[in-house]
């Protein structure tokens, strides 16, 4: 399988070379590539990044894979192009507005999945070793590793 890759970092040309990938600025991966899939964190630069003028950069025999975060997709453009046949089919596993999933979007050229991407039993497992963790911590009277509002034990 070919590879292209499109990021804000490009990675060194060494590996590149060991996996394989080749670079390309991100609209011209939309003209290029089979199946665009997503893998981005949800941020104010990032939301409704695939938009309705993006959808219509892509092959008509392209499918959008996004199992990043649902609102970086804006699924009415995505429709308009399903039903224009601008682009050939989606896989979703996350949603704009989840759990409501749009009505347009259920159709036999789209995969909805119920937010599942994690569900591998090497990620659950590392999801509740760091859970234990983060307990222990506490009860030690240490700050929990993954702490996000530390605010709260002051």
């Amino acid at each position: 399988m070919r590879v292209i890759y499109s990021d804000e970092a490009r990675v060194p040309k060494e590996l590149e070379q060991e996996l394989k990938a080749e670079y390309r600025d991100f609209n011209s991966l939309l003209a290029e590539a089979d199946f665009v899939t997503l893998h981005v964190p949800l941020t104010s630069e990032t939301r409704g990044m695939m938009s309705g003028p993006r959808f219509f950069r892509m092959k008509p025999t392209a499918f959008l894979i996004n199992t990043s975060r649902g609102a970086v997709v804006d699924e009415n453009g995505l429709v308009a192009a399903l039903e224009a046949g601008k682009i050939a089919g989606a896989g979703l596993d996350v949603y704009e507005n989840e759990p409501f999933i749009l009505p347009g979007l259920k159709r036999p050229n789209v995969v909805l999945a119920p937010h599942i991407a994690s569900a591998t039993v090497e990620t659950r497992t590392k999801m509740a070793c760091i859970a234990a963790e983060n307990v222990t911590a506490l009860f030690r009277g240490q700050r929990p590793p993954n702490m996000l509002n530390p605010e709260v034990l002051k």
